[in-house]
């Protein structure tokens, strides 16, 4: 598990979905343009793979500390206050993303007990939507990570 934490998971998977969004729509557009017909299920794919990636960037951007943050008044600060308000942050963040968790499940779960498939693929809609509970939880992971670091290393 220690190894996972330590790849670049997210740059990899991210990689492989963008690859696979850019030939579907490659191959969309060939065939639209060359047949006159289309695949339906290029967009269902596309738009859930970049729902995917965009929960994949986050938790890049959260491992790298390269997040957006509102940092004027984290800046002008110094000493306990600078950290009483790095702490304020992680902590709304690890509140949105374990909020975010727990809303996901509840979706996941809807969409098992009702059985809903997607209309073109007929694929089970939790399959898709999977991905925002698990993804928060490592973004979660990634929030801990980079804060035990940043505490570790005391950089404030």
């Amino acid at each position: 598990m220690l190894h996972f934490l330590n790849t670049r998971f997210e740059e990899l998977l991210g990689a492989f979905l963008l690859a696979v969004m850019a030939c579907i729509a490659f191959i969309n557009i060939i065939v639209r343009y060359c047949t006159n017909l289309s695949f339906s299920a290029s967009e269902e794919l596309t738009v859930n793979f970049f729902v995917w990636i965009v929960l994949l960037g986050t938790s890049l951007a959260f491992r790298e500390s390269s997040n957006f943050t509102m940092s004027v008044v984290y800046s002008c600060t110094k000493g306990w206050l600078r950290k009483a308000l790095y702490i304020f942050s992680v902590i709304c963040c690890l509140a949105f993303f374990v909020w975010l968790v727990y809303l996901g499940a509840i979706e996941v779960i809807d969409e098992m007990d009702l059985n809903v498939s997607s209309e073109s693929l007929d694929i089970p809609v939790w399959l898709y939507t999977l991905a925002t509970p698990l993804f928060s939880l490592l973004i979660i992971v990634r929030i801990l990570q980079r804060t035990v670091e940043d505490f570790r290393l005391n950089r404030f």
